[in-house]
Protein backbone atom coordinates (compact mmCIF):
# COMPACT_ATOMS: atom_id res chain seq x y z
CA UNK A 1 0.00 0.00 0.00
CA UNK A 2 1.36 3.40 -0.97
CA UNK A 3 2.36 5.65 1.71
CA UNK A 4 -0.50 8.30 2.23
CA UNK A 5 0.18 11.76 3.85
CA UNK A 6 -1.55 14.83 5.15
CA UNK A 7 -0.68 18.08 4.31
CA UNK A 8 -0.83 21.51 6.53
CA UNK A 9 -1.36 24.81 4.43
CA UNK A 10 -2.43 28.13 6.82
CA UNK A 11 -3.02 26.01 9.85
CA UNK A 12 -5.50 23.24 7.98
CA UNK A 13 -4.66 19.50 7.13
CA UNK A 14 -5.88 18.00 3.59
CA UNK A 15 -5.68 14.47 3.18
CA UNK A 16 -4.91 11.36 3.07
CA UNK A 17 -2.79 11.77 -0.42
CA UNK A 18 -0.91 9.78 -1.93
CA UNK A 19 2.76 10.79 -3.80
CA UNK A 20 0.91 11.26 -6.87
CA UNK A 21 -1.81 13.50 -5.92
CA UNK A 22 1.25 15.78 -3.40
CA UNK A 23 3.00 15.81 -7.06
CA UNK A 24 -0.05 17.29 -8.94
CA UNK A 25 -0.90 19.79 -5.80
CA UNK A 26 2.61 21.00 -6.11
CA UNK A 27 2.46 21.54 -9.87
CA UNK A 28 -0.62 23.57 -9.13
CA UNK A 29 1.36 25.09 -6.14
CA UNK A 30 -0.50 24.02 -3.14
CA UNK A 31 2.40 22.45 -1.69
CA UNK A 32 5.50 24.15 -0.70
CA UNK A 33 8.64 22.17 0.60
CA UNK A 34 8.36 24.04 3.69
CA UNK A 35 4.55 22.97 4.26
CA UNK A 36 4.27 20.12 7.38
CA UNK A 37 3.22 16.90 6.33
CA UNK A 38 3.08 13.50 8.25
CA UNK A 39 2.49 10.24 7.28
CA UNK A 40 -1.58 9.35 7.68
CA UNK A 41 -0.73 7.25 10.07
CA UNK A 42 1.91 9.17 12.11
CA UNK A 43 2.08 11.40 14.75
CA UNK A 44 5.59 12.99 13.82
CA UNK A 45 5.28 16.37 11.20
CA UNK A 46 8.19 17.13 8.83
CA UNK A 47 8.55 19.36 5.96
CA UNK A 48 7.21 18.47 2.32
CA UNK A 49 10.69 18.46 1.33
CA UNK A 50 11.58 15.14 2.80
CA UNK A 51 9.00 13.03 1.48
CA UNK A 52 11.35 11.44 -1.24
CA UNK A 53 10.73 11.94 -4.88
CA UNK A 54 8.50 15.07 -4.01
CA UNK A 55 10.50 17.64 -4.61
CA UNK A 56 13.98 16.18 -5.63
CA UNK A 57 15.32 18.26 -8.50
CA UNK A 58 12.54 20.76 -8.70
CA UNK A 59 11.73 23.77 -8.33
CA UNK A 60 8.41 24.48 -6.89
CA UNK A 61 6.41 26.98 -7.74
CA UNK A 62 5.31 30.34 -5.85
CA UNK A 63 2.62 29.69 -3.77
CA UNK A 64 -0.18 32.29 -4.83
CA UNK A 65 -3.09 33.01 -2.45
CA UNK A 66 -5.88 31.78 -5.06
CA UNK A 67 -3.57 28.45 -5.35
CA UNK A 68 -3.76 27.97 -1.70
CA UNK A 69 -7.30 27.58 -1.63
CA UNK A 70 -8.69 24.20 -0.50
CA UNK A 71 -7.31 21.22 -3.44
CA UNK A 72 -10.20 19.91 -5.28
CA UNK A 73 -9.07 16.37 -4.80
CA UNK A 74 -9.65 16.22 -1.23
CA UNK A 75 -11.70 17.56 1.17
CA UNK A 76 -10.10 19.26 4.63
CA UNK A 77 -9.56 16.38 6.34
CA UNK A 78 -9.57 15.86 10.67
CA UNK A 79 -6.39 14.21 12.18
CA UNK A 80 -7.06 10.50 11.86
CA UNK A 81 -7.49 9.10 15.90
CA UNK A 82 -4.16 8.86 18.18
CA UNK A 83 -2.81 5.76 17.95
CA UNK A 84 -4.13 5.79 21.54
CA UNK A 85 -7.01 5.12 23.10
CA UNK A 86 -8.52 7.15 26.42
CA UNK A 87 -8.37 4.53 29.25
CA UNK A 88 -7.65 4.24 33.03
CA UNK A 89 -4.78 6.27 34.39
CA UNK A 90 -2.78 3.01 35.26
CA UNK A 91 -3.31 1.90 31.58
CA UNK A 92 -1.13 4.91 30.49
CA UNK A 93 1.38 4.41 32.67
CA UNK A 94 1.61 1.33 32.07
CA UNK A 95 2.01 2.45 28.57
CA UNK A 96 4.66 4.87 29.16
CA UNK A 97 6.29 2.00 30.84
CA UNK A 98 6.28 -0.22 27.85
CA UNK A 99 7.59 3.00 25.50
CA UNK A 100 10.80 3.69 27.88
CA UNK A 101 11.52 0.03 28.02
CA UNK A 102 11.42 -0.19 23.90
CA UNK A 103 13.57 2.52 23.23
CA UNK A 104 15.62 2.83 26.16
CA UNK A 105 18.65 3.04 24.65
CA UNK A 106 17.49 6.52 22.98
CA UNK A 107 15.76 8.05 25.83
CA UNK A 108 18.93 7.28 27.90
CA UNK A 109 21.14 8.80 25.51
CA UNK A 110 18.62 11.73 25.38
CA UNK A 111 19.32 11.74 28.82
CA UNK A 112 23.18 11.72 28.74
CA UNK A 113 22.65 14.45 26.22
CA UNK A 114 22.00 17.23 29.38
CA UNK A 115 23.69 14.79 31.86
CA UNK A 116 26.93 14.63 31.11
CA UNK A 117 27.73 18.68 31.47
CA UNK A 118 25.61 18.61 33.89
CA UNK A 119 28.00 15.99 35.82
CA UNK A 120 30.70 18.06 34.73
CA UNK A 121 29.95 21.16 36.13
CA UNK A 122 29.21 19.39 39.30
CA UNK A 123 32.41 17.28 39.53
CA UNK A 124 34.05 20.63 38.74
CA UNK A 125 32.95 22.91 41.27
CA UNK A 126 33.02 19.34 43.83
CA UNK A 127 36.93 20.12 42.68
CA UNK A 128 37.10 23.52 43.83
CA UNK A 129 35.46 23.22 47.23
CA UNK A 130 37.17 20.64 48.27
CA UNK A 131 40.13 22.92 48.40
CA UNK A 132 39.60 24.76 51.78
CA UNK A 133 40.46 28.49 52.03
CA UNK A 134 42.63 28.29 48.98
CA UNK A 135 43.28 31.69 47.11
CA UNK A 136 41.69 32.54 43.71
CA UNK A 137 44.48 31.80 40.99
CA UNK A 138 44.18 30.68 37.71
CA UNK A 139 43.31 27.43 37.94
CA UNK A 140 40.29 28.05 40.20
CA UNK A 141 39.15 30.90 37.59
CA UNK A 142 39.40 28.29 34.70
CA UNK A 143 37.25 25.62 36.95
CA UNK A 144 34.64 28.37 37.48
CA UNK A 145 34.77 29.01 34.00
CA UNK A 146 34.33 25.78 32.69
CA UNK A 147 31.42 24.93 35.44
CA UNK A 148 29.61 28.16 34.31
CA UNK A 149 29.91 27.16 30.74
CA UNK A 150 28.99 23.46 31.55
CA UNK A 151 25.68 25.08 33.04
CA UNK A 152 24.98 27.65 29.39
CA UNK A 153 25.72 24.28 27.40
CA UNK A 154 22.78 22.37 29.50
CA UNK A 155 20.55 25.53 28.69
CA UNK A 156 21.12 25.22 25.13
CA UNK A 157 20.72 21.64 25.10
CA UNK A 158 17.69 21.26 27.27
CA UNK A 159 14.89 22.50 24.38
CA UNK A 160 16.40 19.78 21.93
CA UNK A 161 16.01 16.92 24.87
CA UNK A 162 12.12 18.29 25.27
CA UNK A 163 11.67 18.34 21.29
CA UNK A 164 13.41 14.79 21.48
CA UNK A 165 11.38 13.47 24.00
CA UNK A 166 8.15 14.69 21.80
CA UNK A 167 9.25 12.99 18.61
CA UNK A 168 10.79 9.71 20.35
CA UNK A 169 7.64 9.01 22.07
CA UNK A 170 4.79 10.15 19.09
CA UNK A 171 6.83 7.13 16.87
CA UNK A 172 7.43 4.00 19.59
CA UNK A 173 3.27 5.09 20.26
CA UNK A 174 2.86 4.51 16.79
CA UNK A 175 4.65 1.40 16.30
CA UNK A 176 7.35 2.55 15.15
CA UNK A 177 11.08 2.81 15.90
CA UNK A 178 13.19 5.70 15.72
CA UNK A 179 16.66 5.76 16.67
CA UNK A 180 18.35 8.58 18.49
CA UNK A 181 20.21 10.54 15.74
CA UNK A 182 16.79 10.69 13.76
CA UNK A 183 14.96 11.73 16.50
CA UNK A 184 17.83 14.87 17.37
CA UNK A 185 17.92 15.88 13.58
CA UNK A 186 14.23 16.33 13.78
CA UNK A 187 14.53 18.16 17.17
CA UNK A 188 17.06 20.23 16.21
CA UNK A 189 14.85 22.56 13.81
CA UNK A 190 12.31 23.35 17.22
CA UNK A 191 15.13 24.73 18.92
CA UNK A 192 13.96 28.25 18.48
CA UNK A 193 10.23 27.15 19.73
CA UNK A 194 11.13 25.52 22.43
CA UNK A 195 13.58 28.01 23.40
CA UNK A 196 11.33 30.64 23.28
CA UNK A 197 8.64 29.01 25.49
CA UNK A 198 11.12 27.25 27.78
CA UNK A 199 11.70 30.99 28.58
CA UNK A 200 8.84 32.21 28.78
CA UNK A 201 7.58 28.81 31.05
CA UNK A 202 10.18 28.20 33.61
CA UNK A 203 10.78 32.54 34.26
CA UNK A 204 7.23 32.58 35.22
CA UNK A 205 7.10 29.91 37.50
CA UNK A 206 10.57 31.36 38.84
CA UNK A 207 8.95 34.62 39.59
CA UNK A 208 6.04 33.02 41.15
CA UNK A 209 8.66 31.25 43.33
CA UNK A 210 10.50 34.55 44.03
CA UNK A 211 7.22 36.11 44.92
CA UNK A 212 6.32 33.05 47.37
CA UNK A 213 9.66 33.40 49.16
CA UNK A 214 9.87 37.25 49.68
CA UNK A 215 6.53 36.49 51.30
CA UNK A 216 8.38 34.21 53.49
CA UNK A 217 10.55 36.70 54.12
CA UNK A 218 7.68 39.11 55.30
CA UNK A 219 6.04 36.67 57.57
CA UNK A 220 9.84 35.81 59.19
CA UNK A 221 10.26 39.60 60.01
CA UNK A 222 6.35 40.57 60.84
CA UNK A 223 5.93 41.73 64.62
CA UNK A 224 2.45 42.09 64.47
CA UNK A 225 -0.58 39.75 63.59
CA UNK A 226 -2.01 42.17 60.97
CA UNK A 227 1.57 41.15 59.15
CA UNK A 228 1.72 37.82 59.82
CA UNK A 229 -2.32 37.85 58.46
CA UNK A 230 -1.85 39.62 55.40
CA UNK A 231 1.73 37.61 54.54
CA UNK A 232 -0.75 34.71 54.60
CA UNK A 233 -2.82 35.84 52.16
CA UNK A 234 0.03 36.76 49.83
CA UNK A 235 0.89 33.08 50.47
CA UNK A 236 -2.52 31.76 48.99
CA UNK A 237 -2.43 34.12 46.04
CA UNK A 238 1.02 33.10 44.97
CA UNK A 239 -0.08 29.36 45.38
CA UNK A 240 -2.95 29.91 43.47
CA UNK A 241 -0.84 31.84 40.89
CA UNK A 242 1.10 28.98 40.75
CA UNK A 243 -1.64 26.34 40.58
CA UNK A 244 -3.40 28.41 37.18
CA UNK A 245 -0.12 28.89 34.89
CA UNK A 246 0.57 25.36 35.58
CA UNK A 247 -2.88 24.24 34.76
CA UNK A 248 -2.50 26.72 31.34
CA UNK A 249 1.13 25.28 30.18
CA UNK A 250 -0.17 21.32 31.16
CA UNK A 251 0.87 20.35 27.70
CA UNK A 252 2.87 23.05 25.88
CA UNK A 253 5.96 20.84 24.92
CA UNK A 254 3.21 18.72 23.00
CA UNK A 255 1.70 21.29 21.17
CA UNK A 256 5.06 22.95 19.99
CA UNK A 257 6.52 19.65 18.74
CA UNK A 258 4.01 17.36 17.69
CA UNK A 259 1.42 19.90 16.88
CA UNK A 260 3.95 22.57 14.89
CA UNK A 261 1.96 25.12 16.59
CA UNK A 262 3.85 28.54 17.19
CA UNK A 263 4.63 29.71 20.40
CA UNK A 264 0.91 31.53 21.51
CA UNK A 265 -0.92 28.55 19.59
CA UNK A 266 0.99 26.42 21.67
CA UNK A 267 0.25 27.65 25.03
CA UNK A 268 -3.37 28.91 23.86
CA UNK A 269 -3.97 25.04 22.80
CA UNK A 270 -2.31 23.47 25.91
CA UNK A 271 -5.15 25.65 28.49
CA UNK A 272 -7.93 24.22 26.05
CA UNK A 273 -6.51 21.02 26.43
CA UNK A 274 -5.63 20.60 30.06
CA UNK A 275 -9.56 22.48 30.67
CA UNK A 276 -11.25 20.46 28.67
CA UNK A 277 -13.14 17.30 29.71
CA UNK A 278 -15.67 19.32 31.66
CA UNK A 279 -18.60 16.33 31.46
CA UNK A 280 -16.13 13.73 32.48
CA UNK A 281 -15.50 12.51 36.40
CA UNK A 282 -13.03 14.49 37.68
CA UNK A 283 -10.29 11.66 37.89
CA UNK A 284 -10.43 11.11 33.94
CA UNK A 285 -9.92 15.23 32.88
CA UNK A 286 -6.48 16.10 31.20
CA UNK A 287 -6.10 18.36 34.00
CA UNK A 288 -6.29 16.15 37.31
CA UNK A 289 -4.60 13.37 35.31
CA UNK A 290 -1.47 15.36 34.27
CA UNK A 291 -1.60 16.81 37.99
CA UNK A 292 -1.96 13.65 39.43
CA UNK A 293 1.73 12.47 37.29
CA UNK A 294 3.41 15.50 38.28
CA UNK A 295 3.06 14.58 41.45
CA UNK A 296 4.26 11.00 41.02
CA UNK A 297 7.31 12.49 39.56
CA UNK A 298 8.00 15.15 42.07
CA UNK A 299 7.26 12.77 45.00
CA UNK A 300 10.23 10.50 43.30
CA UNK A 301 12.37 13.54 42.84
CA UNK A 302 12.06 14.63 46.81
CA UNK A 303 12.65 10.83 47.68
CA UNK A 304 15.79 10.55 45.97
CA UNK A 305 17.04 14.16 47.20
CA UNK A 306 15.92 13.15 51.03
CA UNK A 307 18.01 9.94 50.00
CA UNK A 308 20.84 11.85 49.34
CA UNK A 309 20.71 13.82 52.30
CA UNK A 310 19.97 11.51 54.61
CA UNK A 311 24.27 10.25 55.86
CA UNK A 312 24.84 14.27 55.99
CA UNK A 313 21.00 14.98 57.88
CA UNK A 314 21.24 11.93 60.47
CA UNK A 315 25.22 12.81 61.41
CA UNK A 316 23.75 16.41 61.75
CA UNK A 317 20.97 15.29 64.09
CA UNK A 318 23.53 12.90 66.22
CA UNK A 319 26.03 16.03 67.06
CA UNK A 320 23.28 18.26 67.86
CA UNK A 321 21.76 15.35 70.90
CA UNK A 322 25.37 14.69 71.72
CA UNK A 323 27.26 17.49 71.63
CA UNK A 324 28.01 19.57 74.71
CA UNK A 325 29.40 23.10 73.30
CA UNK A 326 26.86 24.45 70.53
CA UNK A 327 29.92 27.08 69.30
CA UNK A 328 32.30 24.11 68.69
CA UNK A 329 28.83 22.16 67.26
CA UNK A 330 28.82 25.04 64.64
CA UNK A 331 32.88 25.25 63.95
CA UNK A 332 32.33 21.43 63.28
CA UNK A 333 28.97 21.53 60.91
CA UNK A 334 30.53 24.91 59.23
CA UNK A 335 33.96 22.75 58.44
CA UNK A 336 32.03 19.57 57.36
CA UNK A 337 30.66 21.94 54.67
CA UNK A 338 33.50 23.65 53.70
CA UNK A 339 35.40 20.31 53.09
CA UNK A 340 32.54 18.45 51.80
CA UNK A 341 33.33 17.27 48.67
CA UNK A 342 31.91 14.94 45.37
CA UNK A 343 29.60 12.40 46.92
CA UNK A 344 29.78 8.72 44.92
CA UNK A 345 26.11 7.97 46.23
CA UNK A 346 24.80 11.07 46.02
CA UNK A 347 25.79 11.36 42.64
CA UNK A 348 25.11 8.02 41.40
CA UNK A 349 21.17 9.23 42.69
CA UNK A 350 21.28 11.85 40.97
CA UNK A 351 22.11 9.75 37.91
CA UNK A 352 19.49 7.56 38.48
CA UNK A 353 17.09 10.36 38.36
CA UNK A 354 18.01 11.97 35.48
CA UNK A 355 18.12 8.91 33.60
CA UNK A 356 14.65 8.35 34.73
CA UNK A 357 13.11 11.64 33.84
CA UNK A 358 12.22 10.83 30.17
CA UNK A 359 9.04 8.87 32.08
CA UNK A 360 7.88 12.48 32.61
CA UNK A 361 7.83 13.78 28.96
CA UNK A 362 6.57 10.29 27.92
CA UNK A 363 3.87 10.19 29.93
CA UNK A 364 2.67 13.48 28.87
CA UNK A 365 3.08 12.93 25.19
CA UNK A 366 0.19 9.78 26.18
CA UNK A 367 -2.04 11.56 27.89
CA UNK A 368 -1.71 14.40 25.48
CA UNK A 369 -2.45 11.63 22.76
CA UNK A 370 -5.38 9.86 25.01
CA UNK A 371 -6.58 13.33 25.67
CA UNK A 372 -6.75 14.55 22.02
CA UNK A 373 -7.98 11.43 21.28
CA UNK A 374 -11.03 11.64 23.73
CA UNK A 375 -12.22 15.05 22.85
CA UNK A 376 -12.56 14.56 18.84
CA UNK A 377 -14.80 11.53 19.82
CA UNK A 378 -16.66 13.85 21.56
CA UNK A 379 -17.11 16.43 18.84
CA UNK A 380 -17.78 13.25 16.60
CA UNK A 381 -20.72 12.73 19.14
Amino acid sequence: MPEEWFVRVEGKDYGPADLEMLRDWKREGRVLPTNPVRQSDGAVWVTAAEIPGLFEATHPPVQTHAARSEPEAAARAEQPAATIQRRSLGSILSQVGAIYRAGFFPFVALALLTILPSICGQLTAGFVKTTPKVDVDLRTMVAGLFSLSMFALTLVLWPIYIAAIQILTAEFAAGRRLGFFAALNQAVRFWPRVGALCLFVYGVFFLITVFGLLILAIAAAGTSLFSVVFALGLLVLQIWMFGRFFINVLFWQQFAVLDDAGVFDSLRGSKELARSGARLPWFQRPLWRGALIASIWFAFVLLIAFAQEWPHLRNYVSDLMTAQDPQALLQKLAAAQETHGIDPAALALSLMQRIFQPLLGIAFVVLFLDSRSAGRDQQLE
